[in-house]
């Protein structure tokens, strides 16, 4: 059974990236995805998350080798009150991406009736969370 690290290393080949390069766009060290890919050291979800968005993969399949649901390629859509919230905090446009899947990874959603858009004051509180709990 591969490894996390197997799993990144492989799909960072079939892209033909370097462990430099991947490890630039993900924000951490070479030498931090050399000791990943090579099962010296583990990741945290925020440094695995930004791996699998660099590799186009999800979480899910580099920690289990298989993904639980299959993404479409529907736009993502970023809410006018999380656009606010976004500037005022100086996120970037990946930050922003990253908080909306984090919230679409944590509200179940039973139904289109169900869903209700989040205030700016949400989103905030909402970012400030994920932000005490990955750093």
């Amino acid at each position: 059974m591969a490894t996390v690290g197997e799993r990144i290393k492989e799909i960072r080949e079939y892209k033909k990236l370097t462990q430099e390069q991947l490890a630039d766009a993900a924000g951490i060290s070479k030498s931090f995805l050399s000791e990943l890919e090579n099962n010296k050291t583990n990741a945290g979800g925020q440094i695995l998350l930004q791996i699998a968005n660099v590799l186009g993969a999800s979480v899910d399949y580099l920690l289990k080798g298989k993904s639980a649901e299959v993404k479409s390629t529907v736009p993502v859509v970023i809410p006018p009150a999380l656009s606010k919230v976004a500037g005022k905090l100086n996120l970037s446009y990946a930050e922003t991406l990253e908080l909306v899947e984090a919230h679409n990874s944590v509200v179940a959603r039973r139904s289109k009736s169900d869903q209700k858009e989040l205030s700016e004051k949400e989103w905030e509180n909402f970012y400030n969370t994920i932000k005490k709990l990955f750093g």
